[in-house]
């Protein structure tokens, strides 16, 4: 039977609100880890993805050995399922290295802390950030976004060629955005289909000057660079894939009248007052502001327009005495 762990405390009571479901999604984390065996390529694969996505604050990477983890064998994603949950990840790349299949990296997607889509990929002709000379210049500015370029029919024409284009895609989306400015787009990742292998280059955007309003463009290879063999894929079912990509409708709240935001002040409201007679009001008064006084004065206005006398007035008056 299942059971509902209530948390304990308001730390981890925050915690799990913050993995509840919601309309509008965070922002994907990436896992990076490796099983018993991996190569210095893959090493260094796994610490240019990390280096990528750290700026964003939405990576993280395991240097222990995952004895466990087996993508594409019966049992062996029970453990990295655990591992994403316990991060709250959605997203992973596994490295491990055997002689039936060397540099092995698999990119993957998660869904309800269950495995969503994979696609495994054989490593080749790789050079690092540093062997590029990339390091800063290769980093990601914060709120920046890259460019990507795919080359190739097959990236439209072949499942596993699309489903790679995917994967590549969302690995790099980062936060989704609506408006961005110009220098905010410092890199672009070009990725060519060249008979069974994908060309992935990550090249950094320079704007040079030239005469106009529009700026010369330039592109320098920074790393991480390498080409990639397409090996074993795996597509979500039908019916998993209808239920990831079901929208929610937006519930829109009501309207309170009189009540509106300010971004220095906070929450200001309108108060709208009905007209106030002061002078039926219980107050005390001064000697003009007294009912019989208005009156005749009201009475000597209308007197005076008129050119007849105006009324004596019934209110006594005190005599003044010396």
């Amino acid at each position: 039977m299942l059971r509902i762990v209530k948390p304990k405390t308001k730390r981890a009571k925050r915690e799990l609100e913050k993995r509840a479901p919601k309309l509008e999604e965070n922002t994907k984390k990436l896992l990076l880890l490796h099983g018993t065996k991996v190569s210095s390529v893959l090493r260094g694969v796994l610490a240019d993805l990390f280096h990528l996505r750290k700026a964003e604050g939405r990576a993280l990477k395991y240097s222990k050995k995952n004895d466990g983890v087996r993508p594409f064998e019966g049992g062996g994603e029970t453990s990295l399922e655990f591992l994403s949950q316990k991060t709250d990840c959605s997203q992973f790349a596994f490295g491990s290295h055997s002689k039936k299949r060397p540099h092995n990296l698999v990119l993957g997607r998660m869904f309800d802390y269950h495995v969503y889509d994979m696609i495994e990929v054989g490593v080749e002709r790789y050079k690092s950030l540093e062997s590029l000379g990339g390091g800063k210049k290769a980093s990601p500015q914060p709120g920046s976004k890259p460019c990507f370029a795919f080359i190739g029919e097959a990236f439209e024409a072949r499942p596993e060629f699309r489903h790679l284009k995917e994967l590549l895609v969302d690995l790099f989306r980062g936060e989704v955005i609506e408006t961005l400015n110009l220098q905010g787009l410092d890199r672009v990742f070009l990725c060519t289909a060249a008979g069974d292998k994908v060309l992935f280059r990550h090249c950094a955007i320079r704007l040079k000057k030239s005469g106009s309003k529009v700026p010369r463009i330039e592109l320098v290879e920074v790393g991480p660079s390498m080409d990639m063999v397409i090996r074993r894929h795996r597509e979500p079912s039908d019916n998993l894939k209808k239920e990831a990509m079901r929208i929610m409708p937006k519930t829109t709240k009501k309207k309170v009248k009189n009540v509106s935001g300010d971004p220095l002040v906070g929450k200001v409201g309108r108060i709208y007052m009905p007209k106030q007679d002061v002078g039926e009001m219980a107050l005390a008064k001064m000697k003009g502001l007294k009912r019989e006084r208005r009156e005749a004065a009201a009475a000597r206005a209308v007197a005076a327009d008129s050119g007849t006398e105006a009324a004596p007035s019934n209110s006594p008056k005190k005599q003044r005495t010396e």
